[in-house]
């Protein structure tokens, strides 16, 4: 297959640019124009063209673009172009951006300028100063011959780095994977062909229905904090200040807590934090109403989201194209991206789940939803070598009622839903040292079970750790693998009895030949008990070993997922991925066939984990809320 390297030049200007919308409303806007286009053919020259619309598209039909594999540095912005602008699609998206992210962490530098420096391959040119605000028209020849050449060296520097990524020279990584290339590709067609569509009269009804309950909710506060329009009561609500005043004028302890990164005391009014959960259930039924009312009014996400996703469908005749972020996390996971987050849609609240049952296929398919069961429990508890939860999870068992069976003495089932739920919540939890607290707080506000007391919270903890003794045992494995990491010089050596996870010096390394980075990780004495620590985008952050085997178990599990996608992607379109689920499209005719032979790709282990047992659920819809 023909390669095929292209850059994109486009008109911008200090109120429209990349950093000012997303990709998808930059590209859909009335004012964007392509100024020009760098296009090179496998090692072949470089040429720039610039032209109107029509011109440029006669350009790149030639080039029989669909026949070949498109390589861009941050592909999802130059292949939308191709496909929302000149409707051409390749035959395979491939994308150095996606590439460096995955080989070197996603803390590293990403930026063409970065890596053409690293790599040693050249220089980026300087910006074309004299470009911003300027259309086609208003250039120059000697200008946009200047900015022929500044393209055609992005795209020459694009094109050795992709040689040199293809290639990392690692001694465990003598090629970039093959089914990492695969599912770079289908992250992008997710954006760049949409199939999921949107029904714009469920999104309208339920925008109406937020905006009336706003009103309903503060209409009926306004005589009672003697305020003349419900705009000044939503202001006094949704201002932290405002709200503790209210709160001291009714001789209210506001409650407080120590700021994470200013070390001192703050308000403690968000939703989860413990102080306003115990205000929601304050004697006062007046306190509890404005915690009632703060909550319905302060937040607009929903509204944002709607808002939102009219907009997107408006401009794209119905049509969602989905961007999901590769190697969004360290561990490799998807992340959302401009702005729209696919990955925590609301599906438990009734009313909040209309945005999901607005995402609805085409005409005439289904949407199927199969997510992998359980899958970072059955990983952890394998890779720990705890063998008789594994074997449960063999035979099928409820592992949560198991456990919880253990906690309270008596046999628990399905139908023992708190009970079953306190296991669930510690099955899930507590296998990566989180103490009691912490699991306090998450009950808590789940809503789902009664308020636990301390003695309680710590039973829970004290019996998961009895009767898990071999993940304890992977906890000080890592404790010591990070001392590794830090300072070892010696050959690395395996993590698990499978052979799965390897520790050498500066990294974890993946079965897929990925690696978990923890840039310059160290030892910190400035805390009193000292600790190992790491630099993120979030600044320095603490690491231990039970954090390591969090970051372990769920890149085990992205790899599992994104094995399995590439195998669903070659009998039917993967349109979105959501933590350990698989979301595709069939004809509707295909469905009982479809969900069969999805759930049967899914059923089955790794080839680096064959005994890792592996177990799925799903079923399909004409809509993604009801899937």
């Amino acid at each position: 297959m023909q390669l095929i390297t292209i850059d994109f030049e486009t008109y911008y200007d200090s109120d429209f640019s990349l950093s000012k919308l997303t990709t998808e409303a930059y590209i859909k806007d009335s004012r964007f124009q392509v100024i020009g286009v760098g296009i090179k053919v496998d090692d072949g020259l470089t040429h720039w063209y610039t032209g109107s619309r029509s011109e440029l598209k006669k350009i790149l039909d030639s080039y029989k673009i669909n026949e070949k594999a498109l390589l861009c540095h941050n592909t999802i912005f130059d292949g939308a172009i191709l496909s929302f602008i000149f409707s051409i699609t390749p035959k395979l998206y491939l994308d150095t951006l996606c590439m460096a992210r995955a080989l070197h962490g996603i803390n590293a530098g990403g930026s063409l300028k970065y890596l053409a420096e690293k790599y040693l391959i050249g220089q980026k040119g300087t910006e074309v100063l004299d470009a911003k605000g300027k259309r086609l028209q208003d250039f120059k020849g000697e200008e946009l011959a200047n900015y022929g050449s500044y393209c055609a060296n992005d795209v020459e520097l694009t094109y050795k780095l992709f040689h040199k990524l293809s290639r990392p020279n690692h001694k465990h990584l003598e090629c970039f994977p093959e089914l990492e290339i695969q599912l770079i590709d289908i992250t992008i067609r997710m954006f760049t062909e949409p199939r999921l569509k949107i029904n714009d009269a469920i999104l309208v009804e339920r925008l109406e229905e937020v905006k009336t309950e706003k009103q309903h909710l503060l209409d009926g506060l306004k005589a009672k904090l003697k305020c003349e329009t419900t705009e000044e009561v939503r202001k006094k609500l949704a201002s932290n200040k405002q709200f503790a005043e209210l709160l001291e004028e009714m001789e209210v302890i506001v409650p407080l807590k120590i700021s994470p990164t200013t070390g001192k005391d703050t308000f403690a009014l968000a939703k989860n934090d413990i102080g306003f959960i115990e205000l929601r259930e304050h004697e006062d039924p007046l306190v509890q109403e404005l915690c009632t009312v703060r909550l319905g009014t302060k937040s607009t996400i929903e509204e944002t989201r709607i808002e939102r996703f009219l907009d997107i469908g408006c401009r794209n005749d119905g049509k969602l194209p989905i961007p999901l972020k590769y190697y969004g996390a360290h561990t490799g996971r998807w992340a959302g991206s401009d702005k729209v987050n696919f990955q925590n849609l609301p599906s438990r609240d009734v009313k909040k789940k209309a945005l999901k049952n607005a995402i609805i296929p085409p005409k005439g398919h289904v949407i199927l939803n199969v997510d992998s069961s359980q899958i970072e429990a059955r990983i952890l508890v394998w890779l720990a070598g705890q063998e008789d939860v594994v074997q449960e999870f063999r035979n099928g068992e409820d592992v949560y009622a198991n456990f919880s069976s253990k906690v309270y003495g008596r046999k628990i089932t399905k139908a023992d839903k708190k009970e079953r739920f306190v296991g669930k919540t510690c099955t899930l939890g507590l296998g990566y040292g989180t103490g009691w607290r912490k699991l306090q707080h998450t009950l808590e506000t789940s809503g789902q079970v009664a308020k636990l007391d301390e003695m309680e919270c710590r039973n829970l903890v004290r019996v998961y750790r009895e009767v898990n003794h071999k993940v304890i045992d992977l906890w000080g494995k890592c404790d010591r693998a990070l001392e590794f990491i830090a300072n070892s010089t010696d050959e690395g050596y395996y993590l698990d009895e499978h052979e799965c996870v390897y520790i050498e010096k500066g990294h974890i390394r993946l079965p897929n030949g990925m690696c978990i980075y923890y840039p310059d990780l160290r030892w910190d004495t400035s805390e009193a008990k000292g600790g190992f620590v790491y630099k993120s985008r979030r600044g320095t952050v603490g690491i231990w070993g039970g954090s390591v085997v969090e970051n372990v178990v769920q890149a085990l599990a992205r790899i599992v997922i994104g094995e399995q996608m590439v195998k669903v992607a070659r009998i039917y379109p993967v349109v979105l991925t959501v933590h350990d689920a698989i979301v595709c499209v069939a004809p509707e005719e295909e469905k009982d066939i479809a969900l069969e032979k999805i759930m049967k790709i899914m059923s089955e282990p790794p080839e680096w984990g064959k005994d890792l047992p592996i177990a799925c659920e799903g079923g399909y819809a004409d809509n993604y809320g009801d899937c």
